[in-house]
């Protein structure tokens, strides 16, 4: 490849803009848009605290050590203030730019791979058609329904694939780092990766990858209570895996032994080469996961996550299968391709209606919620004060109508920890168990809660308000209410 085709393959043509453009609309169409969702927790509370220091006064802890070690919600927050954007109209918009790069980042690797353009655009169809399918027994999926560091990382990372393949080296590096100063775990994947795709000598030595960095918080020693808040990670504990996630890790690897013999076959040279080193790649990382994770004295490395790995092994895995059936079986047939993307993007959405049946598929800025967690936790947000102490049940994500929804993200006030995400904060910043596990220890037993235990929670902890599903508590003050929530003072 020349460099003027290089420079150009950088800027996309009209046409092809405007086919990514209509990709990333599929996508998010088929995917949902739920901002303050599960991990958002933290991403989105970041984001705001940043813009209003003001805010989380009593338990900024729970996402701001962490974050240490990422600029994405300094980017974020800094990008509104140069824009003077809405905060919910910036946040969509980097989620739609962030999908499109990933996008984008398949497209590249696609040309290089596939010599039609039926064959490259089938591999970025099937990556936008399947960006929220599981990847097995780590608890993410290719892309998530609402910003995310680990979206923008992945963009950082295939664009680094790329540069690899064209032997630029320095350039990979700086994108490597991009992806690293977003989210570190997901980049030291990349980096493992991109050296075994540079790796041209079979007798060569595989270079060691970077997978550990020296942060504070990584080392803290552990504790009973860090293990309580650990242990609700399930995908920490590979011996607990069922038998169909193993298959998950394993079937990849195999079919992609496979289309690189028939890459080989077929003399796609760079095709094959891909399709290999992701095996090797996979197989590698395996071991460093069982390394990892199986020792019980290696326990505080768990948090690592090394088995989301596999995130990268899907993702370029569908890129090259939709490339394949689009060489081979779709070609120009339009009536091809309806019969496979229409029935997949259908199934898609389905499955992500079933996850959140109580929530409208779009969470778009300007619309109004029609979730009732949703319409209760935007009332606190605008009526209750900012140093405001609030305490829900531990559980309170997984209830009937919920959705998932996080409190903090949304109603934008302190609250108690939870069990179910700030456990996973937890897991990796051990300083934080202590308070952990006082805060979800004193709401255990949530639903049997009278007028008196929320007194007590305000003489131990401070709490003033609380969130309680109907038909809520006898004797309670609750200037908000709709048919399954009540927001209820504590006096």
């Amino acid at each position: 490849m020349t460099l003027k085709s290089k420079l150009l393959d950088g800027h996309p043509s009209i046409r092809n803009l405007t086919l990514l453009l209509l990709l990333t609309t599929f996508a998010i169409l088929v995917q949902g848009y739920h901002p303050g969702l599960e991990d958002d927790a933290y991403y989105l509370a970041a984001i705001k605290r940043n813009l209003n220091p003001a805010l989380f006064p009593y338990d900024s802890d729970f996402f701001r050590l962490q974050f240490q070690a990422t600029i994405f919600d300094k980017l974020i927050s800094s990008s509104i203030r140069l824009t003077h954007l809405p905060l919910a109209w910036a946040v969509s918009l980097w989620q739609f730019a962030s999908i499109l790069l990933i996008l984008w980042g398949c497209w590249r690797i696609s040309r290089r791979c596939f010599s039609t353009a039926q064959a490259q655009w089938a591999a970025v169809t099937m990556v936008a058609a399947l960006l929220t399918i599981p990847v097995s027994g780590t608890a993410i999926s290719l892309a998530d329904q609402y910003l995310h560091p680990r979206t923008l990382a992945t963009a950082a990372v295939l664009a680094a694939i790329v540069a690899t393949l064209e032997e630029r080296r320095l350039l990979a590096g700086i994108l490597l780092g991009l992806a690293f100063v977003m989210h570190a775990i997901m980049a030291a994947f990349g980096i493992s990766f991109c050296i075994f795709l540079g790796w041209k000598k079979r007798e060569a030595k595989l270079a060691r990858a970077a997978l550990l960095l020296p942060l504070g918080w990584i080392f803290e020693p552990a504790s009973d209570a860090w293990r309580q808040a650990a242990a609700s990670r399930a995908f920490y504990f590979l011996l607990h895996w069922h038998w169909y996630e193993w298959l998950g890790i394993f079937a990849p690897l195999l079919l992609l032994w496979g289309f690189h013999s028939i890459a080989r076959r077929n003399g796609s040279l760079l095709l094959a080469r891909l399709a290999s080193r992701l095996v090797y790649f996979g197989i590698f990382q395996t071991v460093v996961a069982l390394i990892i994770m199986l020792p019980p004295r290696l326990e505080r490395l768990r948090p690592f996550e090394p088995m989301r790995y596999l995130h990268l092994i899907y993702l370029l895995f569908f890129l090259i299968a939709g490339g394949l059936i689009g060489q081979y079986i779709l070609g120009k047939h339009v009536y091809r391709w309806l019969l496979l993307f229409v029935p997949l993007g259908f199934g898609m959405l389905y499955a992500q209606r079933q996850m959140y049946p109580e929530t409208e598929h779009l969470e778009l800025p300007g619309t109004l919620p029609k979730n009732d967690w949703v319409q209760a936790f935007a009332w606190i947000q605008q009526n209750s004060p900012t140093d405001s102490l609030f305490a829900l049940d531990p559980f309170y994500m997984q209830l009937p109508g919920e959705d998932f929804h996080a409190f903090r993200a949304l109603a934008e006030r302190s609250v108690l920890a939870d069990y179910l995400k700030d456990a996973g904060m937890v897991a990796r910043v051990p300083r934080l168990a202590p308070r952990w596990k006082k805060e979800v220890d004193a709401t255990t037993g949530w639903n049997s809660f009278q007028a008196s235990d929320f007194q007590r929670l305000k003489a131990s902890l401070g709490v003033n308000w609380v969130v309680l599903a109907q038909p809520g508590v006898t004797g309670m003050t609750c200037p908000y209410q709709n048919r399954r929530v009540l927001v209820c003072r504590v006096e």
